[in-house]
């Protein structure tokens, strides 16, 4: 990530998102692995895989595509806030503010007029949105419900797995179910 001293920039992947999505789940940008594989949490200790795994059946055992599919057919959009910043390696503290450029929410939220719930995949996506999103999306997309759930990176080792998957199981609720 690091080229003749400068930190390079990330760009970020495009939404995993059905029609009909309901929940709408975002992390900060994907990290090194990620960008490497060019595949959503694709570092092996990340659990976001493991807990999908659990709610949905889109466990990392399966093919890349194939838990893209059951995340669209249980109503689950994945994204990230981001599509744009510069950071040394994968920690989002890493993130350079200065460099950020966030994804088009107001013409996500258009064409996916079903989403009800954002879920931050951790607290560093829950203040960028919140900072860098917010003030410039109109009422409506405004008032969908937020909540900022326990990141899934290894990096956040204060909860268990356990701990973590209670946590997302609450949030998630009923709303990531097959439609």
């Amino acid at each position: 990530m690091v080229s003749g001293g400068r930190v390079a920039p990330s760009v970020g992947f495009p939404p995993i998102a059905d029609l009909s999505a309901r929940v709408l789940v975002l992390g900060t940008l994907p990290g090194v692995k990620s960008l490497e594989m060019r595949e959503y949490y694709a570092q092996p200790h990340n659990a976001f895989w493991r807990i999908m795994s659990e709610l949905v059946g889109a466990g990392q055992t399966l093919e890349y595509s194939a838990r893209l599919a059951l995340l669209r057919a249980h109503g689950v959009a994945v994204w990230d806030v981001l599509a744009a910043g510069e950071r040394e390696g994968s920690l989002d503290s890493s993130i350079v503010r200065s460099s950020i450029v966030v994804n088009d929410f107001t013409a996500f939220f258009e064409r996916h007029r079903q989403v009800r719930l954002i879920c931050f995949n951790g607290n560093t996506a829950a203040a960028l949105f919140e900072r860098n999103v917010l003030p410039g999306l109109a009422p409506q997309w405004a008032a969908i419900e937020r909540r900022a759930l326990p990141s899934t990176s290894p990096a956040y080792a204060s909860l268990r797995f356990e701990q973590k998957l209670e946590r997302w199981r609450e949030a998630l609720g009923g709303l990531a179910t097959p439609i």
